[in-house]
């Protein structure tokens, strides 16, 4: 019996427990078969923990339980059967889990059921039918499995659902028209295979959340899809709708998220779009639209931006990237104060960046590349405090809204990415030194510029950073050491400056060379003359000193005779 299990026990000793909440804790290991001791037991919370393998059989002890909420660990294995001893039974959440199988026929003795969640599992298998059959059911979220929806079934429901998620079940044809039997706020129907036109009665449902990105989904959309009274996240990206955007978009009062991009849209964007104050993330990128009203996100749009964007008090993430905006950076985008991801990439912006820019208190990511900024960097960056403290994530009001709109923990992680790119402009001068200031900045892309002079001394101070480009300015000296500076080895980093050195590029500096022997310039020009006429002279003089040797010992030895010279001639030389 481990911790939790005695402790268990000595909980089982107080017979009247009904209710109890451990969730949000660090607890780790197999779920206690003791917990089937707590038979008075009607609320069972164990949300966001670490329980891994199977729920334990003993459960089914617990007859009197009327919820029990077991989302965000790592339970895996099958749903176990004898859940459906639990009669009196009203909620059963295990959203995000690793439970695997389909989903046990005993689920259906459990006729007090109003809400189901089993979102985010392995569950796998055809969704039963039956599921739609317990009149009290208002919450059913299957989506996020390996799930399939029978598109050839009839079945007659008598559930009146407010909350639906059949995302990623395979469903394919039309929008299910039983849908508008329901009274739905919240629908997610995205990843499938859906087709045809937005319909008409379901624009008139009042959604709050309305998810059916990455479909099929074609056609114009209904004006009548924005009178909905609290519509608050609309997500329609990757589909083929086209046409023009409804001028009654600035009618919802209320969005905070509205995600319309990757469609076929056309035509103006609506000046109206400005109206939705509490607006924080908008995006109408890779459509057709073509407007000097209201630019947004990466939408093909050309011309200056215009100033009533700074109605959009709330606005936080706002992205203009790849379009053709032109004119001098924007000052009036500095009022918007609560902008924490500012992104004009790849435009046609000139002219210097304001000094005001430290008026962005909150900004965290700021991209500029690929425009044709001039002038110096200025100093004033050091000012933006947010990009020298903690990293940036979205209000955890969003963080679930996120998920459900697939981009996923690990894809909100890279919003935390505290970033500074000014790359691909025509910036000049020096990179100042009081860049060392944002102390948690992470990236940092200076390359393409006409930067001169050195990488200031103090970047070393920069702990955090993990990318650095200067490549291709004109920058000189010693690169840098000491810090993160020493794992900035890439020589790639800072190719195409052809006055830098450091042992990061393998190009030594000048005062680490040796020194070379000194040697006067007067004998080194004479030197080549001598030797050649050492050669002209010597040669001939031991060549014919040789043969003069070789004469007088052989020819003209007095102790040989002629005789002898004739009769012996191989001993001319001795």
């Amino acid at each position: 019996m481990g911790p939790l299990g005695i402790w268990l026990y000595r909980v089982t000793l107080i017979m009247a427990l009904q209710y109890l909440d451990l969730s949000f804790n660090s607890l780790i290991g197999e779920l206690p078969k003791e917990i089937g001791n707590l038979t008075k037991l009607q609320r069972l919370s164990l949300w966001s923990n670490k329980f891994s393998n199977g729920i334990p059989s003993s459960i089914s002890y617990l007859r009197d339980l009327e919820e029990i909420d077991l989302r965000d660990n790592a339970l895996s294995m099958e749903i176990p059967t004898h859940i459906g001893n639990l009669s009196n039974l009203s909620s059963l959440r295990r959203r995000k889990n690793k439970l695997t199988g389909g989903i046990p026929t005993s689920v259906q003795k459990l006729n007090k059921l109003d809400s189901i969640d089993l979102e985010g599992n392995l569950l796998t298998g055809e969704i039963p039918f039956w599921l739609f059959n317990f009149k009290d059911l208002r919450s059913l979220h299957l989506g996020g499995n390996n799930l399939t929806w029978n598109n050839n079934m009839k079945m007659v429901r008598k559930c009146k659902l407010s909350e639906l998620s059949l995302r990623s079940c395979d469903l394919q044809g039309e929008i299910p028209e039983w849908i508008s039997n329901q009274t739905l706020f919240f629908l997610d129907l995205s990843n499938n295979r859906l087709h045809g036109p937005f319909p008409q009665w379901l624009a008139e449902i009042n959604f709050v959340y309305l998810i059916l990105s990455h479909n099929k989904l074609l056609g114009s959309l209904p004006p009548a899809l924005f009178r909905s009274l609290g519509l608050y996240v609309l997500a329609l990206s990757h589909n083929n709708f086209s046409g023009e955007l409804p001028k009654t978009i600035g009618d919802a009062e209320f969005p905070s998220i509205l995600m319309l991009d990757r469609n076929k849209f056309s035509g103006p964007i609506p000046g109206s779009i400005s109206q939705i104050s509490n607006l924080q993330i908008l995006d109408l990128s890779c459509n057709r639209l073509s407007s000097n009203i209201f630019p947004v996100f990466d939408l093909q749009f050309s011309g200056a931006l215009p100033s009533n964007l700074t109605k959009l008090r709330n606005l936080e993430h706002l992205e203009l990237q790849d379009n053709d905006i032109s004119g001098e950076f924007p000052n009036f985008l500095l009022q918007i104060s609560n902008l924490q991801v500012l992104n004009l990439r790849n435009n046609s912006l000139q002219g210097p960046i304001p000094k005001t820019i430290s008026n962005l208190k909150n900004l965290q990511i700021l991209d500029l590349s690929s425009n044709n900024l001039t002038g110096e960097i200025p100093t004033e960056f050091a000012n933006l405090t947010r990009m020298s403290g903690a990293p940036y994530l979205p209000s955890l009001t969003f963080v679930d809204i996120l998920i459900s709109l697939g981009f996923g923990f690990d894809n909100i992680a890279v919003i935390e990415l505290i970033m500074l790119n000014l790359s691909y402009n025509k910036l000049s001068s020096k990179i100042p030194a009081s860049l060392s200031d944002l102390q948690n900045v992470e990236g940092l892309d200076l390359s393409h510029n006409k930067l001169s002079g050195p990488i200031p001394t103090t970047l070393t101070k920069l702990q955090q950073l993990t990318t650095l480009d200067v490549s291709n300015n004109q920058l000189t000296s010693r690169i840098p050491t000491g810090g993160q500076m020493n794992t900035m080895v890439d020589a790639n980093i800072y190719a195409n400056n052809s006055g830098l050195c450091g042992f990061q590029i393998r190009v030594p500096c000048h005062e680490d060379l040796p020194l070379a022997p000194k040697q006067h310039g007067h004998d080194n020009k004479k030197e080549p003359w001598i030797s050649l006429k050492a050669v002209e002279i010597g040669y001939p003089v031991s060549f014919l000193l040789t043969i003069g040797i070789i004469f007088l010992a052989g020819y003209f030895n007095p102790s040989l005779s002629s005789n002898s010279r004739r009769h012996h001639p191989h001993q001319l030389i001795k």
